[in-house]
């Protein structure tokens, strides 16, 4: 199994906004974490972090409370 010698170009991710470009790190800095891209994105997009987290917890609870009803 080998590896390509040139790396393969990765399209942008569609939901990237066109008018936000990131800010490439200074020359000092190391490149961002996912962990860290992933943070500044969920501030950035906070009412559509807090609706996806509250539908995650709703649904657990569901889940949660289906699962006990079905094996009392």
């Amino acid at each position: 199994m080998s590896q390509p010698s040139s790396p393969t170009q990765t399209s942008e991710h569609p939901d990237a906004s066109p008018t936000t470009p990131p800010t490439p790190p200074a020359a000092g800095e190391p490149k961002p974490t996912y962990v860290k891209l992933a943070m500044r994105n969920m501030v950035r997009k906070r009412g559509t972090s807090l609706k996806h987290f509250a539908l995650t917890t709703i649904g657990m609870l569901g889940v949660f409370i289906g699962l006990a009803y079905l094996t009392r």
